[in-house]
C-alpha cells in the first residue's frame, strides 16, 4: 500500500556513509569565508595538525588546521584568544561531524596581536633574523630609492617632499601596495621582491604612516619579515610613529621612526655634501679675492721708480749680507787654525813624553848598532861587534869585549 504524498525514490533506505556523503557534498558547496571567535580546546597533534574549537556567546564550532596549511602561521593560538579564521566548512565522515577546515588564522584583538607579536619576534630572533652583524650599511649617495607603500597615503607624500628638498637628484620608484587589511602583508612582500628585481634600485624604504596597532599588523607578518631578510639591497623600515615598533623594524637594516625620517636618512649625506660644496665655494671666492688683491699690489710695485728703489735696496742688502758672511768666514777660519795649532802642540808634548830620548838627560845611554838599529837583547851581540852609545849630548863608538849574563 502506498502512503499519500510519498516519494518512492526516497523510500530506499540510505546507509550512514551514503547519508553523510550527501550531507558533506551539500555543506561543502558553501564558499570559503572568514569567521571570528574565541579559541577553546586547542590541541597540537604529533602529526602537526591543529585541532581547536571556536565559540561565541551562544555557539561553538569545531575546527581543524592541517599541517600543510599551518606553514604560514606566525603564532600559537591559546585558549581564550580571539582570532579570525579563513576556511571552508567540511564534514568529517568517519565521525559524522561537520567542522571548519582552516586555511589561515590570525589574531583578532589587540591583546591577541601583542601575544602573536611577541611569539613571532622570539622565533625570528632565535633564527638570527635580527642579528646586528647581518645588517648592511646604507649607501651614502643612492641614485634610485625604491619605496613600498600606499600610493595615496601620507607616507609617500612625506618621502617625496623630503627627498625633493634635500636630494632633488635622487630618483624615486614607487611600488604600490596595500599597507593594512587582509592580503596587505603579501602585497608588501611582493613589492619588496619586485623592487629588488629592478637592478638600478640602491636602497628600499618600506612603511606607512601611523595608526592603531591593528592597522600596522601587516608589518608584523612573517612573510614581510622574510622578504626584508631576503632582500639583496639594504632596507629601511619606516612604520607609524616613533613609539610604534613592528617586526619589520627589527629585521630591517635600519629602523626610521617615521617615513619622513627615513627620507632624511637617505638624503643626509647629500646634505653634508651640499654643505661641503658651499664651504668650498666660499673658500674659492676668498682665495680668488685674495689672489687678485695680491696681484694688484704686485702690479703697483712694478712702477719704474719702485723697481729702481727695490733694485737698490736689494743690492744694499746683498752687499751687507756678503760682508756678514765674509766676517763669519774669517772668524771661523781663525777659530779653526787655533784649534789645529792647539792639537799639534798637545800631540808634540805626548810624542816627546813617549820618546826614548827623553830619558837620556837622566844619565841613560841609547845603545845602537852602527846602522842605527837599537840593541834589544844580549843575544844580538858577539864579542868584537861595534856599537854606538848615544847620550843626551853627543855619542861614542865602542866594541864589545866581553858578554856577561849577569
Amino acid at each position: 500500500m502506498e502512503l499519500p504524498g510519498s516519494n518512492p525514490a526516497l523510500e530506499t533506505p540510505l546507509t550512514i556513509s551514503q547519508f553523510t556523503a550527501q550531507v558533506k557534498e551539500i555543506l561543502e558547496t558553501m564558499p570559503p569565508c572568514w569567521i571570528v571567535g574565541e579559541v577553546s580546546k586547542f590541541t597540537l597533534h604529533a602529526s602537526g595538525h591543529r585541532y581547536f574549537s571556536l565559540k561565541d556567546e551562544t555557539s561553538q564550532l569545531s575546527c581543524v588546521m592541517y599541517k600543510w596549511q599551518s606553514r604560514g602561521l606566525t603564532f600559537t593560538p591559546e585558549p581564550g584568544m580571539k582570532v579570525m579564521v579563513f576556511g571552508q566548512l567540511s564534514v568529517y565522515e568517519r565521525g559524522g561531524n561537520y567542522q571548519f577546515r582552516a586555511q589561515r588564522l590570525q589574531p583578532a584583538g589587540v591583546g591577541e596581536l601583542a601575544l602573536a607579536f611577541e611569539q613571532l619576534k622570539a622565533r625570528l630572533e632565535a633564527e638570527g633574523l635580527f642579528a646586528p652583524e647581518r645588517k648592511r650599511p646604507l649607501p651614502r649617495f643612492p641614485r634610485q630609492v625604491g619605496v613600498v607603500t600606499s600610493p595615496t597615503g601620507a607616507a609617500i607624500r612625506d618621502i617625496i617632499n623630503v627627498l625633493g628638498r634635500r636630494a632633488p637628484g635622487v630618483q624615486l620608484i614607487l611600488r604600490p601596495a596595500r599597507v593594512q587589511g587582509l592580503g596587505a602583508a603579501e602585497e608588501i612582500a611582493r613589492g619588496i621582491a619586485d623592487l629588488n628585481r629592478h637592478s638600478e634600485v640602491d636602497i628600499l624604504i618600506v612603511g606607512r604612516g601611523g595608526g592603531p596597532p591593528e592597522d600596522l599588523s601587516c608589518f608584523n607578518e612573517e612573510v614581510v619579515a622574510r622578504a626584508i631578510y631576503a632582500s639583496p639591497r639594504p632596507v629601511i623600515s619606516a612604520v607609524g610613529h616613533e613609539i610604534d615598533y613592528t617586526i619589520a623594524d627589527y629585521v630591517a637594516d635600519y629602523r626610521a621612526p617615521t617615513p619622513s625620517a627615513a627620507a632624511e636618512v637617505v638624503a643626509q649625506d647629500y646634505g653634508v655634501l651640499r654643505q661641503q660644496v658651499a664651504e668650498l665655494c666660499r673658500r674659492l671666492e676668498r682665495s680668488v679675492a685674495y689672489g687678485l688683491e695680491a696681484r694688484q699690489q704686485r702690479l703697483e710695485q712694478c712702477a719704474p721708480h719702485r723697481l729702481w728703489e727695490q733694485l737698490r735696496d736689494l743690492l744694499e742688502q746683498q752687499g751687507q749680507y756678503a760682508d756678514e758672511q765674509l766676517q763669519t768666514l774669517a772668524s771661523a777660519f781663525d777659530r779653526r787654525v787655533r784649534q789645529l795649532v792647539e792639537r799639534l802642540d798637545r800631540a808634540a808634548l805626548r810624542l816627546e813624553a813617549r820618546s826614548p830620548l827623553a830619558n837620556l838627560g837622566r844619565g841613560f845611554a841609547y845603545v845602537q848598532h852602527p846602522e842605527g838599529r837599537p840593541v834589544r837583547s844580549l843575544r844580538e851581540l858577539e864579542v868584537g861587534d861595534p856599537l854606538v852609545l848615544r847620550f843626551a849630548e853627543g855619542r861614542a863608538h865602542c866594541r864589545v869585549e866581553e858578554l856577561c849574563d849577569e
